[in-house]
């Protein structure tokens, strides 16, 4: 399955994806490219794939994206490439995108599994994305401002989680990720006869 984790910035995204992977062997992170530059300790090939906009241009003209969108002033991108080897490996895709490019994927993609992670309230994000120093003043205002606009979309996925117990969230992420697993579309068993 494809599954689509997204929501504002500074809504811990980040920390629960990193949790949801270490504990579960069978999810993949499917890296996106995108034009912005890396912050901090961000790798290349591992957390995105930085790209200038030529290099962008060249894979949009190469049908290499699912989906690709402006955020926040950037181009951001999920390669073909990424998802299809993913899925060759009978892995679960895990896709960390905004939410312009996760309704993109649903309507492109049948068989997803979408959750939306949300902020306990706003004055909560708007600490968050003061505390983790890796915006500007003018940066963080437009990712708040954005972020008005991504909360309207949640009732667009299939689960909400709050993240205002990060324990308590990355239980929630877990249980949905599980009992999607055993969906009978996806896990059919078979009972041997005595």
């Amino acid at each position: 399955m494809v599954l689509i984790i997204s929501g504002p910035s500074g809504t811990g995204k980040g920390t629960l994806i990193q949790r949801l992977m270490a504990s579960d062997p069978s999810i993949c992170f499917a890296c996106s490219a995108t034009t912005r530059a890396s912050r901090g300790d961000e790798v290349d090939g591992q957390h995105y794939y930085f790209m200038s906009d030529d290099k962008f241009d060249s894979l949009l003209r190469a049908d290499a994206f699912l989906e690709h969108a402006v955020v926040h002033g950037n181009r951001y991108g999920t390669l073909h490439s990424e998802v299809d080897k993913a899925r060759r490996d009978n892995r679960i895709v895990l896709l960390d995108i905004d939410p312009k490019g996760a309704i993109n994927v649903m309507n492109a993609i049948e068989d997803h599994v979408s959750v939306f992670i949300l902020p306990p309230s706003y004055k909560a994000l708007r600490v968050r994305l003061h505390t983790r120093n890796t915006d500007d003043p003018v940066e963080i205002e437009r990712r708040l401002i954005n972020a008005c606009d991504e909360l309207k979309t949640v009732s667009c996925y299939q689960y909400a989680v709050i993240n205002d117990d990060l324990d308590l969230a990355f239980i929630q992420l877990q249980s949905i990720v599980n009992a999607e697993k055993q969906r009978t579309s996806r896990f059919l068993p078979i009972i041997q006869e005595d």
